[in-house]
């Protein structure tokens, strides 16, 4: 999987952040969820998938599809 950066609202750059993939999917750098109240209310989580905090403003970053 390739990433094309598409921003981040650190001015150091670093986490969060969302990116790109060549596979036509968004990836999310954010904190790991690790609270166990709010995993135990994922819907669907599967053994392979974590959860991912980000700030809500970094949804600007999202394309519009």
């Amino acid at each position: 999987m390739r990433l094309r950066f598409l921003g981040s609202n650190s001015e150091q750059g670093t986490c969060p952040a969302v990116y790109e993939t060549d596979r036509g999917t968004i990836a999310v750098q954010g904190k790991i969820v690790t609270d166990p109240t709010a995993l135990g209310e994922a819907v669907n989580l599967a053994p392979d998938e974590v959860l991912v905090e980000i700030p809500r403003d970094l949804l600007s970053f999202f394309p519009r599809g």
